[in-house]
């Protein structure tokens, strides 16, 4: 034998088929399973296409050797005559009644033959399956073997074994020809698929189409074809059979479609249209030629970039419709009068349409980058395609990690850990605080911002003295209250077991009332432990002013910078000092204004909110030049006071525009990265920002500070004189 020459360069296919093999190595995919086996076959094998089954299920030698008997052969014969004028499950029993008698004769083996034949005919496949099964484990050999198998088969097929079915119907269409072969195929085809052996069914179809005697055997087989690579035969079915398949083969177009789909889910551009170009060559008025053309100039567009078109996703239809249009007014009003073209493309707030709306974006509108979106499962969606297809996108949503998807993601947004570490610096690195308390609702909002505030804070060496969580929908606040301050478990501490000894000792003989009475102004005289210098809440401004005077109720001062209410609390209680805490908060508690012209966080919460100070993204009020200037373009062009979606849309915006209108104007996605991630102090109405490594958005957040006449922009030199003691 003459040793074959080897071509050391692997086939397109074959380096498909290598990659997605070390791919999909780590993970393995459970089989799925039929109907249920028999001991003595074989359980089956995987749906990659090439576990077909290998030989005959069946042993190859008989486990029972039968032996002529004169006194079985009688009763056989007699069965025989009987079964010609009984019901043929009465007569399938009197076979079997012989079959008991004489089990290890050739006669009981023949019994047992006819008994399955007769349970088959009458459709009663169980017991056939059983007979069958029997016979061939005891006597693979038997005269009427083959046939036993076929029955077995379809039997199998009936009740449901369907990897049995497929293992014995294959096995026998091996060895067959013609009509039987095709008709032993087909009934292995439909096993294999009822019991999940996919790339089985497909191998078997795809021989089905190309030995097809009459067109409309043809046409059927390739329709089976087409169902199976439609969501059920796995990429590296399709890839295996396209390895060596000519053609010539009526599926031929089918497949090779599928597996530039493929190519095209895998971003293996040089494979996609190599295989879009020979499919079109081979079968160019195919039903999906059209589609093959569209996919082919798609994929050739990829590289056409406009670099005056800029994509934006956002929900413009669906819940998130104010959302997205808030955010659209803040990108119109920095994009106005420039030459750049906006592409928006309406995500309704569908993680598909928010992944169609990217490749469209990046396929048939060529855009240079794209913003949005905003929500945290369609920016995950998006920004996966974008990463795919190196498409620039500065997403505009809370989803942390969100630019670890790859290099091409970008992001500008305050984020719930960015609030957390600012308003943690602010209290540690500016005021010198180094213990808290925290009360947040038990939301994922809440829940977040609590663990990265508490993380910062000991990071930073500070501690978190106590931690309280209330229901989303709660009005009061006592019981969490003076659980922060230790008066909700007295029977804990030790000066109150002191002050109940005392108030017995004192009340002896007394009548109950006095004792009740005693008891009580004891109680209420337990000193709250303050040992916290400012309490953390994470919550809406509504909750907020909710939560400050529950606190006052337990001796909390919440208002330091108020020196006369200060004042006056100390000649109130008689004490020298009066410990106070400050109040910490986050974007949450902005709040629209109210009547009287004060926003309503403090209209509501009164004194017990003042002297608070909370970390926002946006600040309307902000004497920031850059923030000036946007709130009065904001303004003149659609009246009333813009919020932080539509200042983060303009800066994002405005960022988009003045690296597209600089001399040294980015012509390719991958130049327009680049400059993206060399942003460095973009004045902005945000605040000056820069992409650091991680292509997050760094920049300082406004600290605002409260009190009784409204709510103010915390200097960096004042800082250190906001309240505390």
């Amino acid at each position: 034998m003459h040793p074959h020459t080897m071509d050391v360069r692997p086939s397109p296919r074959r380096a498909l088929l290598l990659a997605l093999a070390l791919l999909m190595s780590a993970c393995k995919t459970p089989s799925a399973t039929g109907g249920g086996t028999s001991s003595g076959s074989s359980s089956g094998s995987s749906s990659s296409g090439q576990g077909v089954p290998q030989g005959d299920p069946f042993p190859s030698r008989p486990s029972v050797e039968a032996r002529k008997d004169a006194q079985a052969d009688q009763a056989l014969a007699q069965a025989i005559q009987q079964s010609e004028t009984a019901p043929r499950k009465q007569a399938a029993e009197g076979f079997l009644a012989v079959r008991k008698a004489y089990p290890q004769t050739t006669a009981g083996q023949e019994a047992l033959y006819r008994a399955g034949v007769l349970f088959y005919d009458s459709q009663d496949y169980v017991n056939a399956r059983k007979s069958f099964n029997e016979l061939l484990f005891e006597n693979p050999l038997h005269p009427q073997a083959t046939e036993a198998k076929r029955r077995l088969g379809r039997s199998a097929l009936e009740v449901g074994a369907y990897r049995d079915a497929y293992q014995t119907l294959y096995s026998l269409a091996e060895r067959a020809e013609g009509a039987e072969r095709i008709q032993l195929l087909e009934d292995s085809a439909k096993a294999a698929e009822k019991a999940g052996l996919f790339g089985q069914a497909l191998r078997i179809s795809v021989d089905l189409a190309g030995n097809a005697q009459t067109p409309e055997a043809q046409q059927a087989a390739v329709a089976r074809v087409q169902q199976l690579v439609e969501g059920r035969a796995g990429f590296m079915d399709v890839a295996q059979i396209m390895e060596d398949l000519p053609s010539s083969n009526p599926a031929w177009p089918v497949l090779s479609f599928k597996l530039a789909r493929i190519y095209y889910h895998l971003r293996d551009w040089t494979r996609l249209e190599e295989t879009l170009n020979r499919f079109l060559a081979e079968a160019p008025n195919h039903t999906f030629a059209p589609q093959a053309r569209e996919l082919l100039a798609r994929a050739t567009r990829r590289v056409d970039v406009q670099a005056k078109t800029v994509g934006l996703l956002l929900p413009m239809t669906g819940k998130y419709k104010a959302v997205g249009e808030a955010v659209l007014r803040g990108v119109k009003l920095a994009l106005a009068g420039s030459d750049i073209e906006l592409v928006v493309k309406d995500t309704q707030g569908d993680v598909n349409l928010a992944a169609q709306g990217m490749e469209q974006l990046a396929f048939d509108e060529g855009a240079i980058a794209v913003l949005g979106p905003i929500t945290s499962d369609e920016s995950r969606r998006a920004a996966l395609v974008a990463e795919e297809l190196q498409v620039p996108l500065l997403t505009l949503t809370r989803q942390e990690d969100i630019t670890n998807i790859g290099p091409f993601i970008f992001r500008n947004m305050l984020t719930n850990s960015a609030q957390a570490r600012a308003i943690a610096d602010f209290a540690m690195k500016q005021k010198g605080f180094k213990s808290f308390a925290m009360l947040y609702p038990n939301l994922p909002y809440g829940v977040e911002l609590a663990n990265d505030f508490w993380d910062h804070v000991v990071e930073n060496g500070g501690q978190v003295r106590g931690a309280e969580t209330y229901a989303h929908d709660q009005t009061t606040f006592t019981s969490e209250a003076k659980k922060l301050v230790g008066r909700y478990y007295l029977e804990d501490r030790l000066d109150y077991i002191e002050g109940v000894r005392e108030v017995q000792k004192e009340t002896t003989g007394q009548d109950a009332f006095r004792k009740r009475k005693a008891m009580e102004k004891m109680k209420g005289g337990v000193e709250p432990i303050i040992d916290f210098e400012a309490i953390f809440i994470p919550d809406e401004w509504r909750r907020v002013s909710l939560v400050a005077p529950a606190l006052a109720v337990e001796d909390i001062v919440t208002n330091a910078c108020d020196a006369r209410d200060v004042e006056r609390i100390r000649k109130t209680t008689g004490k020298k000092t009066i410990k106070t805490v400050m109040l910490l908060g986050t974007n949450a508690w902005s709040s629209s204004k109210g009547a009287s012209g004060m926003p309503e966080l403090v209209e509501r919460g009164g004194k017990f909110v003042t002297c608070s100070v909370y970390v926002d993204g946006f600040f309307v009020d902000s004497q920031q030049p850059a923030t000036q200037r946007f709130v009065k373009a904001y303004r003149q062009a659609n009246g009333g006071d813009p919020g932080l979606l539509e200042a983060y849309g303009y800066d994002s915006a405005r960022m988009v525009r003045q690296l597209l209108d600089s001399k040294q104007a980015p012509k390719s996605r991958g130049e327009f990265r680049e400059a993206l991630a060399n942003v460095k102090d973009f004045d902005g109405a945000t605040g000056k920002t820069s992409f650091d490594e991680k292509r997050e958005a760094r920049k300082p957040l406004f600290l605002l500070s409260v009190s009784n006449k409204g709510v103010t922009e915390v200097p960096p030199e004042k800082t250190a004189a906001l309240g505390g003691s």
